[in-house]
């Protein structure tokens, strides 16, 4: 229970260390307004069209009677909406931080010099194309299990009792804890951590990484919500990872001093 007080108050570090930082929370909401128009325009192109692709897919429902071709193809175009709209609560984290790569890149940064007791950060050297290889690439083994889950999730959802009580909560930890992978994965892929380590090193603190990812999963089924909170997530997973790695923080996000605010 400690561990899952302690990732939420990560979460507020975050927020409260971006606010500390005005400068540069404007910059850091593009990133997430580029994704959400994508993603609307996604969804609502679905919407639009989503009945005619399911259609489309099932010619051996054309000869069905009434109402039976009907109710078939509306509850698959209800499964196929409601997998897109699952989807994007998980993709989205990676989609942005993909986008915004080079601004989080440097928030990173910024956060460790600032909580560090030495005002250094680690570097990982690499050329910026390289970085978005690597962040590209890992987060699309990160999606595939994420699927992976969703889909048997969204399966056992069928279970009666099981699947309307269970379920979903276990859906909310899983999503958390691919949340949480996806924004620590900007300060740990700078030191050098692969995507297997890094599995490894999450897994070993999970009751941790559910109180950080969990509530910011939950707060992202809000509209608009993930946009404004996305830097301060950045910022609060790059604290929490060096908690992960045993590594010392300083003062520097308890501290507000007059030469830190605006900054």
């Amino acid at each position: 229970m400690h561990d899952l007080g302690a990732g939420f108050g990560y979460l507020l570090k975050g927020q409260r260390w971006m606010a500390r930082h005005g400068r540069h929370y404007g910059f850091g909401l593009i990133p997430g307004l580029i994704t959400l128009v994508l993603y609307v325009a996604a969804l609502v192109a679905l919407a639009l069209w989503g009945q005619d692709f399911v259609g489309w897919s099932t010619p051996f429902a054309d000869d069905w009677s009434s109402p039976w071709q009907g109710l078939f193809r509306g509850f698959l175009t209800a499964v196929l909406f409601v997998l897109a709209l699952l989807l994007s609560v998980l993709t989205f984290t990676a989609a942005t931080l993909l986008i915004g790569q080079p601004f989080y890149e440097t928030l990173s940064e910024k956060v460790d010099r600032d909580v560090s007791p030495d005002g250094t950060a680690p570097e990982s050297g690499l050329p910026l194309w390289r970085e978005l290889w690597v962040s590209a690439r890992d987060s699309l083994r990160i999606l595939v299990r994420a699927v992976l889950w969703g889909v048997l999730l969204f399966a056992l959802g069928f279970v009666p009792f099981i699947g309307q009580t269970v379920i979903p909560v276990i859906g909310f930890f899983v999503t958390g804890f691919f949340l949480t992978e996806e924004l620590t994965a900007v300060a740990l892929q700078r030191r050098g951590i692969d995507l297997r380590a890094r599995l490894t090193l999450l897994r070993s603190r999970k009751t941790l990484i559910w109180g950080f990812g969990t509530p910011l999963g939950l707060s992202f089924l809000v509209p608009f919500v993930a946009v404004f909170l996305m830097p301060g997530a950045v910022a609060g997973a790059t604290m929490m990872a060096r908690e992960l790695l045993g590594e010392e923080t300083g003062e520097g996000d308890a501290e507000v001093g007059p030469a830190s605010v605006g900054e």
